[in-house]
C-alpha cells in the first residue's frame, strides 16, 4: 500500500464514499505499523461535487483532455504576442470545447450515480475556464485528484501584465504606442471584460437558481412541519382519549378486584358455616342414634322383626 494508490482509488470514488473509505484505508495503515502513511491518509480531504466531476473527467476521458490543455498554452502564447486575430479564434474554440467538456462530466456524473445540478456544472466550467489559463491549476487537474473547485477564478494575464516591458533608453524621448498595438490592446482588455462579465452573470444566475431552490426547500420543509404538527397534536389527541379510557377501565379493574376479594370472603365465611353446620348435623344424627339404641320399646321391637 502506497499513498498514490490509495489517493488514485479515493478520488475515483463517489464523494459520498470517499470518507469511510479513507478512514478504512488510514485503519489498515495503521493496523499495518505504517502510522505516518496513515496519517498521510487521514489528511486526504473529501473532494467537493466539482471537483469530482472534474477529476472523472480526467480519468474517463484522459485522451479528450490533451486538447485543453494544449488549447492553454496557445491562448496563453497567444495572449503574450497580443495577436488578436489568433485570440478570436482561439477563444471561439476555447467556448465550444469547454462547454462540451462540461457537458461529458456531468453526462458521467449522471452514470456515475451521482448525477449533478447546474451549479455544480458551472463550477466544472470555472474549473475548465482556470486550467487553460494558469499552467499549475493544468497540472493539478491532470492529475485527477482535485479537492476543490480553485479559490478564485483564473483569468488570462491583461496585456500589460504579459507584454515584454523595456525602460527606454536615456537619450531617447519615450513615444506613443503605435495605432495597431493599441488596438490590439484595446481588443484584448474588451474580451477580458467580456469574459469577466460574463463570468459573473453566470455566477448570478447560479445564485439566483440556488436561492430559488433552497427558499423550495425551505417551503417543503415548512410544509412538512406543519403536518408533522398536526400529526403530532392529532396523536396526542389520541394519547389523551387512550389515557381517559385507560383511567376508566383501571377504575373498572380495581372495583372488579375489590369484588373478587369480597367475594372470596363470603366464600371462606358461607365454607365455614357450611362445616359447622355438617358438625352439628352429624352431632345431632349421632344423638339420635345413641337415645334410638337405649329405648327398650325400640329394642322389642327389632327382636320382633
Amino acid at each position: 500500500m502506497n499513498l498514490d494508490a490509495v489517493a488514485d482509488d479515493l478520488y475515483g470514488l463517489p464523494p459520498e464514499d470517499f470518507t469511510a473509505t479513507r478512514d478504512a484505508r488510514a485503519a489498515a495503515a495503521r493496523s499495518a505499523g505504517d502510522r505516518p502513511l496513515a496519517e498521510k491518509i487521514r489528511k486526504l480531504r473529501r473532494p467537493s461535487s466539482s471537483a469530482w466531476a472534474a477529476n472523472l473527467l480526467v480519468r474517463e476521458r484522459p485522451d479528450e483532455i490533451q486538447p485543453l490543455l494544449q488549447l492553454g498554452q496557445a491562448l496563453r502564447q497567444a495572449h503574450h504576442d497580443l495577436d488578436g486575430e489568433q485570440l478570436r479564434e482561439l477563444s471561439r474554440r476555447q467556448h465550444l470545447l469547454i462547454n462540451a467538456l462540461s457537458r461529458q462530466a456531468r453526462q458521467l456524473a449522471k452514470e456515475a450515480g451521482h448525477p449533478i445540478s447546474d451549479g455544480v456544472q458551472r463550477e466544472v466550467e470555472s474549473i475548465l475556464h482556470a486550467v487553460l489559463a494558469d499552467p499549475s491549476a493544468a497540472q493539478e487537474w491532470a492529475a485527477g485528484r482535485l479537492v476543490k473547485p480553485f479559490s478564485q477564478a483564473l483569468g488570462f494575464p491583461t496585456v500589460e501584465d504579459t507584454a515584454p516591458r523595456r525602460a527606454p533608453a536615456a537619450s531617447t524621448p519615450s513615444t506613443a504606442p503605435c495605432p495597431a498595438a493599441r488596438a490590439r490592446r484595446d481588443r484584448a482588455a474588451d474580451e477580458e471584460r467580456r469574459r469577466l462579465v460574463e463570468q459573473a452573470r453566470q455566477e448570478a444566475a447560479d445564485s439566483e437558481r440556488e436561492l430559488r431552490a433552497l427558499e423550495d426547500e425551505a417551503a417543503t420543509a415548512g410544509q412538512e412541519a406543519n403536518e408533522a404538527d398536526e400529526a403530532e397534536n392529532s396523536l396526542q389527541q389520541r394519547v389523551g382519549e387512550f389515557a381517559h379510557e385507560l383511567q376508566r377501565l383501571q377504575s373498572q379493574q380495581r372495583q372488579a378486584r375489590a369484588a373478587a376479594q369480597k367475594a372470596r370472603e363470603r366464600v371462606r365465611v358461607v365454607d365455614r358455616q357450611v362445616r359447622e353446620a355438617r358438625r352439628r348435623a352429624e352431632a345431632s344424627a349421632a344423638q339420635v342414634e345413641r337415645l334410638t339404641a337405649q329405648d327398650p320399646g325400640h329394642g322389642r321391637t327389632k327382636a320382633r322383626t
